[in-house]
């Protein structure tokens, strides 16, 4: 369902086929070194559903503690509000 489907390539109507010519002389050679490399990797061709799992993941953990920085910061403004008029109602008794 969240898979895109990509148009077939169109198929061509004639056939053409080159002359024969000589056939290319091939060349052996010895590799550089003996260790073995790894296949070329795959062209990035989107992002998985794995990554958007985890940048979802990471947005709703970013948020909530932004949310619990805001939540604390206004009640600690709120309880200075709140102790300094009591320390201001007792200095004026």
């Amino acid at each position: 369902m969240f898979r895109p489907k990509y148009p077939e390539a169109p198929t061509p109507s004639t056939v053409h086929t080159p002359a024969p010519t000589a056939p290319a002389v091939q060349h052996s050679h010895a590799p550089a070194c003996s260790c073995q490399h790894a296949p070329a990797a795959a062209p990035w061709l989107g992002p998985s559903a794995r990554t958007v799992g985890v940048v979802l993941a990471v947005g709703v953990v970013v948020t909530a503690l932004l949310a619990a920085v805001v939540v604390t910061a206004v009640s600690v403004a709120v309880a200075a509000v709140v102790m300094r008029s009591l320390l201001t109602s007792q200095r004026h008794r």
